[in-house]
């Protein structure tokens, strides 16, 4: 499967963007979809994840409460809602998918990787 991610772009602080990664094909029930995010300068880390099967969802405790993550099966797409947006939150953001699936989430299992997409959030 590969991955593209969409819907980036330069907002305010508060404001928000909805970013959208699809799937070239199926999107199996034992995959883990995830997105992450890359400042400049900084590792990539983590930001949200959905268990395809059980709708099951993680979030990283710094975007907790302002962003969501929903998948719609039938498109073989994940979306990312971006809400309340600060400008710590300017990075490339990517969508990826741990293949292997399972029950704990594992970064390194994310082994499948789309395109970044850049949000940028001005103060």
């Amino acid at each position: 499967v590969q991955l593209q991610a969409s819907g980036g772009g330069s907002v305010q602080a508060g404001g928000s963007l909805r970013l959208s990664c699809q799937a070239s094909g199926p999107i199996y029930s034992n995959y883990i979809m995830g997105w992450f995010r890359q400042a400049p300068g900084q590792e990539r880390e983590f930001v949200a994840a959905i268990w395809w099967r059980a709708n099951t969802k993680m979030f990283a405790e710094s975007v907790k409460g302002r962003f969501t993550i929903s998948r719609v099966a039938a498109e073989n797409a994940v979306y990312l809602q971006l809400n309340s947006l600060k400008p710590e939150d300017t990075a490339v953001y990517y969508c990826a998918a741990d293949i292997r699936g399972g029950r704990n989430f594992d970064r390194d299992r994310f082994d499948v990787w789309g395109q970044g997409t850049q949000v940028t959030v001005s103060s």
